[in-house]
């Protein structure tokens, strides 16, 4: 025991205090840290901080740990000031998005703003106009494309511009009723070419922008019937009254003396948008003795009546094959040599089909892949029986066929008798060289139909009582067919573009100028006289 009381003497004079007092000595430090200081080194303080035992050691570790961690979390809590917080409450902003009426309310309050930023003058037009904000929020949607509805609200914009630009139209009811009406209907034919051959303008009225027309032109000698044939071929019947129809036919005191009925080219257009051309008579004898009997004055180009006469029936007929897609040659007797070497005259000088350049349209166009022909019908009016026996129709077929070797009109190949039923005994191959050629009877229907042909008197009562053999179906049935195999032709391409109606009328007009000032017709000119 006296050992023990030595050594702690020993301690308390060498400095070192016993464990108790020193841990108490210790926490007193720490509670006033002005006390303890780094500068207060010398004494007994400052050796007891040099030496710390194993368990103050952990302790001050752990109270270090603590009051670090303290220290680090409070300038994070404090780097977010509360008066951003209180302007921003609700981080449950996340569930508010799925209301709509909260995201639409601030691009309209926005858009508010801005049209008053924009126009200063219209600074009083949101306040009165309680139902104006309806109409702005189509535009508004823009304003919120950071809300989500970026996707649908173009499409309603789009929608909306589309609506707007087409509503005046539709409620436009003169526009929608003038596109509704079908054309004018015309009863009677118009002049396309007068007498003096210059061109009428009157034709376009009647005219629309459809491409799917069909031009049918018809040619022949005075008196052939050229008039009649294209008036029952344009929707007239044999029963009506001469004088009603479309093209007025030769009068009985204009036969009495010779003259002819057509002056220039008629125009006419039906339902079906077919356009009928009917001419006057080519080589016209009538035409000639008018100009010779009334002195009228001849074109400077020409000197000679009967030149004159003969270029009027080539230009009507160059013309004719360059905007028609069918040409009707009429004659009423089988056949004059003359009318097919007018045809081929008409058909060297014809004007050649304009194409897309113009180098190769200032060329002759000999080329036959690059003009144009049309189909050529021969039409034998005023047949007789004796005309449709085989053997008399094959001689026709023949005949024309060589006359026309070297054309290349489309005269053969569209147009065919034998396949309409006309003769149902003759089979397909028949003709060997079948030609666009028709025949038609006279038309007599009042003879016809109350003075029958009937049997002889010496046969037997039976056979006196049906009507005699004509040797031809009647005229009416052989006029039905006729026309449905001429609307039925194809309708080739006039020029390198597709012509509407309208454009075809323009198309004609600047043929017809061409043929009057063809240098071809020109140079023939000069050699008949």
């Amino acid at each position: 025991m006296k050992k023990v009381g030595d050594h702690r003497r020993a301690m308390s004079e060498s400095g070192h205090s016993q464990p108790g007092l020193y841990g108490m000595e210790r926490r007193r430090r720490w509670k006033d840290p002005g006390s303890i200081g780094p500068q207060n080194l010398s004494g007994p303080g400052g050796r007891e901080r040099d030496y710390l035992a194993p368990w103050e050691r952990e302790r001050r570790d752990a109270s270090e740990d603590s009051s670090a961690a303290l220290m680090q979390k409070t300038p994070i809590i404090l780097s977010k000031p509360p008066a951003e917080r209180s302007k921003q409450p609700p981080p449950p902003a996340a569930p508010a998005l799925p209301p709509a009426p909260a995201p639409l309310e601030k691009p309209i309050v926005l858009m508010k703003a801005r049209d008053e930023g924009k126009g200063p003058p219209t600074t009083g037009a949101p306040t009165p106009e309680g139902a104006a904000p309806p109409p702005a929020a189509a535009p508004a949607p823009p304003k919120g494309e950071k809300e989500g509805q970026r996707p649908t609200q173009p499409v309603y914009q789009i929608q909306n511009r589309g609506m707007g630009t087409a509503a005046p139209t539709a409620m436009d009811p003169v526009v929608g009723q003038a596109k509704l009406l079908p054309p004018e209907r015309m009863k009677h034919s118009i002049k396309l070419v007068d007498d003096q051959m210059n061109w009428c303008d009157s034709a376009i009225e009647y005219l629309l922008d459809h491409t799917d027309m069909l031009v049918v032109g018809v040619l022949g000698l005075q008196g052939t019937g050229k008039s009649m044939v294209m008036s029952l071929l344009s929707g007239n019947t044999p029963e009506e009254d001469q004088r009603a129809y479309v093209f007025r036919a030769q009068s009985a005191e204009m036969k009495e003396r010779g003259g002819n009925q057509t002056s220039g080219i008629d125009f006419f257009i039906t339902q079906e948008r077919i356009v009928f051309l009917d001419t006057q008579p080519i080589l016209s004898p009538s035409i000639l003795d008018h100009l010779i009997n009334n002195d009228r004055k001849l074109p400077p180009e020409y000197n000679l009546p009967h030149t004159y006469v003969e270029m009027q029936s080539l230009q009507i007929a160059a013309f004719l094959f360059t905007v028609c897609h069918v040409v009707i040659v009429v004659q009423d007797w089988f056949t004059d040599l003359s009318l097919y070497r007018f045809l081929q005259t008409a058909e060297m000088v014809k004007p050649s089909t304009p194409s897309p350049s113009h180098e190769s349209s200032s060329s002759t166009g000999s080329e036959e892949g690059t003009e144009y022909y049309p189909h050529l019908v021969f039409l034998q009016n005023k047949a007789r029986r004796e005309d449709f026996c085989p053997r008399k129709l094959r001689q026709m077929h023949l005949m024309i066929d060589q006359l026309m070797a070297h054309s290349h009109l489309r005269y053969k190949g569209t147009l065919s008798m034998l396949q309409c039923n006309v003769f149902p005994g003759l089979p397909p191959d028949f003709l060997d060289s079948e030609v666009n050629l028709f025949l038609v009877p006279f038309m007599d229907s009042e003879a016809e139909s109350e003075n029958p042909p009937r049997a002889g008197p010496g046969s037997s009562p039976l056979f006196s009582l049906l009507p005699g053999y004509r040797g031809h179906p009647s005229f009416q049935s052989l006029v039905s067919k006729l026309r449905s195999q001429v609307m039925s032709m194809a309708r080739p391409q006039l020029s390198h573009t597709i012509l509407t109606e309208k454009n075809w009328f323009h198309y004609a007009a600047r043929i017809w100028d061409g043929v009057k000032k063809s240098s071809a017709l020109a140079e023939y000119s000069r050699l008949l006289a």
